[in-house]
């Protein structure tokens, strides 16, 4: 039988010479009802006499036969139904997986900082490309773009989207209320850090101030850093938006809340404010509660450490270190997070701030980061607590999210730390939105 195939090969090297590769390839792309011709009905070759035609390496048929042979096969391929040439309702937005221009899981994008006051937003997704406030490995800033492309394969219903070809048939009723828009980045200067900073906290304001939503009456922001130090500028906006102090829940591998004396080497009031100070700075402008504040996930080494504990202490935090995910499990510190929202946070609608710094995880699970420290959560875990946190007092009451530190020059070629804060994004929004079927 492979002298039949042999001879369709070389019957196909004549016919197809006349015809674009195109052509060749996927048939007419554009055609109004084309039909193929009929064709007479051929009779291949025996075995034996195909062999006679190749052994004495002559043609022994015209090429017209071999041109049928061709054409019959193609007959057999299934037509291609296409739309009505001007029909684009399945090309009309962005639903192309690997391309198109990105956003964060193909949400609308729109200017949220001028005008467009009249578009509503619940929850903004917001970037925040800075990486100069950090001490040891740089590339933050290429952060926001690596979480959207990681995105790609996201996607939420949402009010403010068109409905695709998929969805066209579905009642209104059945997609949420919520207004998710990705309001791009912040344009952050690369030279100056107090300008910079000053910069997104305008953006913030911006989001907040001249945006209403269908169902928030105050906007929130999950902003994508950039490194840690941006977190000042969103509970500084949060602060002045709320009227009272925020209570942070910090995930993170590091404390951050170092004496700018003692980390930075307080040089100079340029150097003090960075990725490991910012907190120190939150409680001392009264941005952030007294008491009740979290860390979760720290293991890494202080500076001084007595007087590193004592100090963290008086900016109103309490630490669940990385190893009590070993002794109490996820429930465990679900539980002491939840319970940390008491009574009075209750009666008094204390605003709460999560923020992500992703070298929470281990190593293994998110190289790509300014500063690595083995033995941390695994994504799992980190996505089980904060997962954990929904439908709570604690979960009802966030009012503003970030994940920080993603440096993508350091992640691996499949891009893992940029896909953590992706998912460590969707469960954020899950939060913030419990009734989006996710």
């Amino acid at each position: 039988m492979h002298f039949c195939w042999f001879i369709l090969s070389a019957a196909a090297a004549h016919y197809l010479a006349g015809s674009s590769l195109l052509d060749q390839l996927y048939g007419d792309l554009v055609h109004e009802n084309y039909k193929q011709p009929n064709f007479q009905q051929i009779t291949f070759f025996t075995e034996e006499e195909s062999y006679d035609v190749y052994s004495s390496q002559e043609q022994k048929l015209p090429d017209a036969y071999y041109e049928n042979i061709v054409r019959n096969h193609l007959k057999t391929r299934p037509e291609v139904k296409y739309p009505d040439k001007d029909d684009v309702s399945d090309i009309e937005m962005d639903q192309n997986m690997f391309g198109g221009i990105v956003t964060y899981a193909h949400l609308p994008h729109i200017n949220c900082f001028k005008g467009n006051q009249d578009k509503p937003i619940d929850v903004a997704i917001v970037g925040a490309p800075f990486d100069t406030g950090v001490s040891f490995r740089p590339g933050a800033r290429f952060g926001p773009d690596a979480i959207r492309s990681t995105a790609k394969r996201l996607s939420y219903p949402s009010s403010t989207k068109k409905q695709g070809p998929k969805n066209r048939h579905r009642k209104s009723d059945e997609l949420h209320s919520y207004s998710i828009v990705d309001c791009g980045d912040v344009a952050m200067n690369p030279f100056d850090n107090r300008i910079a900073l000053n910069q997104l906290y305008r953006g913030h304001r911006a989001i907040v101030n001249n945006h209403k939503g269908k169902v928030y009456q105050v906007p929130r922001v999950i902003t994508m850093g950039g490194d840690h130090t941006i977190t000042l500028m969103a509970l500084r906006n949060l602060y002045e938006q709320w009227q009272k102090p925020i209570k942070v829940i910090h995930f993170d591998s590091h404390i951050d809340t170092w004496d700018p004396k003692k980390l930075g080497g307080g040089i100079t009031n340029y150097m003090s404010l960075n990725h490991g100070t910012f907190l120190h700075y939150a409680h001392e402008k009264g941005f952030i509660v007294d008491k009740g504040n979290y860390h979760v996930g720290i293991r890494a080494p202080l500076v001084d450490p007595g007087f590193d504990s004592r100090h963290d202490a008086e900016c109103g935090f309490e630490i669940i270190e990385a190893t009590s995910i070993d002794r109490i499990g996820v429930q465990g510190i679900i539980k002491e997070l939840v319970e940390s929202y008491t009574a009075e946070d209750v009666k008094e609608g204390t605003p709460v701030y999560i923020s992500v710094d992703i070298d929470v995880l281990d190593p293994a699970y998110a190289p790509g980061t300014g500063t690595m420290e083995v033995g941390g959560f695994t994504t799992r875990e980190l996505l089980a607590i904060l997962d954990g946190l929904r439908d709570t007092d604690l979960g009802c009451n966030i009012v503003g999210a970030d994940v920080v530190e993603v440096s993508p020059p350091y992640d691996t070629n499949s891009g893992i730390t940029a896909l953590a804060a992706t998912a460590v994004i969707d469960s954020l929004l899950k939060i913030m939105v419990d009734s989006i079927p996710l």
